[in-house]
């Protein structure tokens, strides 16, 4: 059923396109993600005890283009010199998106590493993140293993207006990576690599897995199944702590990502809740404390730019039209008016 759903919904997008015609005001006030119970009202698609910066409080409407052709090898990366610039240090975008809601999350299941698909809503939350991160470069994706958190990035990128094919590479021996190959160079400039990595995969619940919430808590009690949950480093029952999850989480974006964006490579990671906030933990700095109050809805982008040797958190997108992340960067709003000038 989730299959044929992840089907009908990417033929409606096709003949649809990305929706690019409303002009939408920038609502610096959106609550999209649930705030650290002690920090100060900050927005932006999640809290912690960091201010941003007062530039996140600007607004701003902007009018895209309605035309749904496509966008080839005719627009270039930020990371590319812009014709009349002067070489820059390398700047990048990241957007971290939480898979949508899953079959498991839909019935208050424990899944963990469990791989399901996602439901309906789930398969509408991808499409809302598309639309949102639809004028951000994208260079390479990577996901977790699970198929939650691929379908999640599949079905964003339809909405994308650069209108690249996402295609996911398979490195697990040299006899599919062979045949996996691609042998035409227009149609690699036409695609985006993805690469799968068990690492960034939730982390694993142990006995939990499968079993509903409000019966574990009624057989452990409210405060055991809490600490299991939102504790740093106590795991369920032969499963992994938060600490644990982001041991393998951090390592991998560290030692395969992080170079990426430092050379000026633009990178979606689509994951999970608890692999998405060590990561988040490694990027704000945030101490153990701090992010196990850290909550990530299911299909929301949050968007990071990397400058001057810095991650800087830009919250998250509001929509195709929304003005307020490309006053943060001058690199982001030229690759958006270049996507303007060509579909106009």
């Amino acid at each position: 059923m989730a299959s044929l759903v992840f089907q009908q919904a990417i033929c409606k997008l096709q003949s649809a396109g990305p929706s690019c015609s409303l002009s939408c005001h920038y609502d610096s006030g959106s609550v999209l993600v649930k705030p650290f119970p002690t920090a100060n009202n900050v927005h932006f698609g999640f809290s912690s005890t960091n201010s941003l910066s007062t530039m996140q409080k600007r607004s701003g409407v902007i009018q895209a283009s309605t035309s749904q052709m496509s966008v080839v090898d005719t627009v270039f990366s930020p990371s590319d010199n812009i014709a009349g610039d002067k070489p820059k240090k390398n700047e990048a975008a990241l957007i971290l998106i939480r898979h949508g809601e899953s079959m498991w999350n839909e019935k208050n299941l424990f899944t963990g590493c469990v791989d399901v698909p996602l439901t309906k809503k789930g398969v509408e939350e991808a499409i809302e993140a598309g639309k949102r991160i639809s004028n951000i470069p994208v260079d390479k994706i990577y996901t977790s293993s699970l198929i939650r958190a691929q379908m999640t990035a599949m079905l964003a990128m339809t909405q994308h207006r650069r209108r690249k094919v996402p295609i996911i590479t398979h490195n697990e021996s040299e006899q599919l990576k062979l045949w996996s190959e691609v042998y035409s160079e227009e149609t690699k400039k036409q695609s985006i690599p993805v690469v799968t990595a068990w690492q960034l995969n939730e982390r694993m619940y142990g006995e939990l897995q499968g079993l509903d919430k409000q019966e574990t808590a009624n057989r452990y009690g409210q405060e055991k199944v809490h600490e299991w949950r939102r504790s740093y480093d106590i795991p369920p029952p032969n499963g992994e702590s938060l600490e644990m999850c982001a041991e393998r989480a951090v390592a991998y974006f560290k030692e395969n990502i992080e170079p990426q964006i430092q050379s000026g490579k633009n990178i979606l990671i689509a994951a999970h809740g608890n692999s998405l906030r060590s990561i988040i933990m490694y990027l704000d700095a945030l101490t153990s404390q701090e992010v196990i109050s850290l909550e990530l809805s299911t299909g929301i982008p949050l968007l990071y730019i990397f400058k001057e040797g810095k991650f800087l958190r830009r919250g998250s997108p509001v929509g195709p039209t929304e003005a307020g992340v490309y006053a943060y960067s001058r690199r982001l709003a030229a690759y958006r008016q270049k996507l303007d000038d060509m579909l106009q």
